[in-house]
């Protein structure tokens, strides 16, 4: 098997894209000249790279092995690509994800700590001054809230809005998504969250622990069960692990770029999720190449 980077992403991708839930063509009067599967792995692969289609498209021309790999004849036009992505449901990439992290736990393992915290990604489309200038001020980012494996490093789930809503919010729906995909013992999270019904979620609902420093208030009286017991006993060498989400904010930022493309509110939410999904398949190919090669360093006794 090849330890190409590039190759061994397009294997994963096609692998998972294929055990999900979508179909071959998006309906019967489709022209049939691409599937939906090899138009998915050209999109996530895209942004493994990090480019844009047109670019995306003639360096796709030059990839031999990558177009064998997913039986292409010719290179579908870079448009091809924008109205794939503008038609598949945004949910789709949820299933995906579940997928995804199947690469990295046996049936039934629990995650030791899960740290959530939030980012804005920059939207690219207009400037702040044509904004000003033309007096149509557009929100420069979207706020995403993700779900980290502080272990494995590896996004459990997300949440996405265009409004500034509060972290408390985001984490009512990431808590509970994230523990579908995979369940948790802790949840470990900055004092932005610092709410008792957030305690009160994570140790009642989701029967797990819970880690939020208290912010601090005028009054010195401190209210709610759960924040007075983490008042009097707090676990700060679980909540530092709560670092390992800011440092997963900076690698996929750092890699796959924190400015947006896409000009629709719905697309850019896909292509955030596009950049997150990207982010675990890359965390599973380097560990494949680190094994491979680790294995063919060894030396051989007869």
């Amino acid at each position: 098997m090849s330890s190409n980077k590039y190759i061994k992403f397009v294997d994963l991708s096609l692998e998972t894209v294929q055990s999900s839930r979508l179909n071959l063509y998006s309906c019967k009067y489709s022209k049939h000249v691409y599937t939906q599967h090899q138009l998915l792995v050209l999109v996530l692969l895209k942004e493994y790279i990090s480019t844009d289609y047109r670019d995306f498209v003639e360096l796709i021309e030059l990839m031999n092995d990558i177009k064998e790999k997913l039986d292409l004849d010719k290179i579908p036009h870079y448009t091809t690509l924008q109205k794939f992505v503008s038609r598949i449901p945004s949910l789709l990439f949820n299933l995906i994800l579940s997928k995804v992290l199947k690469l990295f736990y046996s049936h039934g393992e629990i995650v030791s700590i899960t740290a959530i915290d939030a980012t804005g990604f920059t939207s690219s489309y207009a400037s702040y001054y044509y904004s000003r200038r033309t007096g149509k001020l557009r929100r420069s980012f979207l706020k995403t809230s993700i779900a980290v494996d502080t272990d494995k490093k590896v996004i459990l789930g997300w949440k996405i809005s265009q409004k500034t809503d509060h972290d408390v919010k985001h984490a009512n729906t990431l808590i509970r998504q994230s523990n579908r995909t995979r369940k948790s013992e802790c949840y470990v999270m900055d004092k932005g969250y610092d709410s008792e019904k957030i305690h009160a979620l994570v140790r009642e609902e989701i029967k797990a622990d819970s880690i939020i420093p208290l912010r601090e208030r005028k009054r010195k009286k401190v209210k709610g069960k759960y924040r007075k017991k983490l008042h009097l006993s707090f676990d700060k060498i679980k909540y530092n692990k709560r670092n390992i989400v800011e440092t997963t904010f900076s690698v996929v930022k750092r890699k796959f770029g924190e400015v947006l493309r896409a000009r629709k509110y719905f697309n850019q939410v896909k292509e955030i999720k596009l950049k997150l999904l990207v982010y675990n398949i890359n965390k599973k190919v380097v560990e494949i190449i680190c094994i491979k090669l680790r294995i063919s360093t060894e030396p051989i006794f007869h």
